[in-house]
């Protein structure tokens, strides 16, 4: 799919891999809808990047999204892409999970995706066609202590990425995931508990990407349709 043009939703655009993506789409001639719950920070971006709208939206209520796509819709016709890339990290061993902080992340990294991916495939069904994108994580590539609880949700989005890619092939509704390794962002500092101290392990861990290496990994995979890329 070419981007110049194209409407597209980043979730999570106020900083890290949202707010890279947001920016070099824009510069390819994407319409960016900028959706994240800093106000400030996508207000000041909607100045900045040409023909963008700024949408605060919280990605754990189920209204925002609505809002989210609906106001979308209004401003621009329609929905070309959907970028689910907002998300939360949590550390700790599965012996010590604590269930309600998984509850949290598991709500924001899979249910809201959900949610997002349910209430724009009608938009993009009865206009032709569409494309989703669900950010993933290397971590699902690997067995890292200490990080099960984010991994694990990442597994769940990946096989519901995969599914409805199948089921919606007939709509002309491509589906795709990206999996980045760690970034450098503020994900640590924004994670449910503490960081395990990695430096003794002997087992490979991931490299740490840039989030501009990301976005650029994002627009091959837009251009190209592919099913998931990994961040090499």
């Amino acid at each position: 799919m070419e981007i110049k043009d194209k409407v597209i939703i980043v979730t999570g655009a106020s900083q890290g891999i949202g707010l890279a993506v947001a920016k070099h789409l824009s510069k390819l001639g994407a319409k960016i809808v900028l959706a994240a719950r800093s106000s400030d920070i996508i207000k000041s971006l909607e100045k900045e990047l040409p023909n963008s709208l700024a949408i605060v939206t919280d990605m754990h209520n189920p209204e925002n999204i609505k809002g989210m796509i609906k106001k979308t819709i209004e401003k621009y016709g329609h929905i070309d892409i959907l970028i689910n890339n907002a998300g939360q990290g949590m550390y700790g061993p599965v012996e010590k999970m604590d269930i309600e902080h998984y509850k949290k992340i598991m709500d924001v990294n899979v249910y809201s995706v959900i949610r997002a991916m349910q209430e724009v495939i009608p938009h993009m069904r009865e206009q032709g066609g569409g494309m989703i994108l669900n950010i993933s994580s290397a971590l699902t590539k690997m067995y890292v202590p200490g990080i099960s609880a984010y991994s694990s949700t990442k597994y769940a989005l990946n096989a519901i990425s995969l599914v409805a890619r199948q089921e919606l092939e007939k709509d002309n509704i491509i589906v795709s995931i990206v999996e980045p390794n760690m970034t450098a962002t503020n994900f640590a500092k924004n994670a449910l508990g503490n960081r395990p101290d990695w430096s003794a392990s002997n087992r490979p861990m991931p490299k740490i990407d840039q989030p501009e290496k990301v976005a650029e990994v994002i627009e091959n995979i837009i251009k190209s349709e592919d099913a998931e890329l990994r961040v090499e």
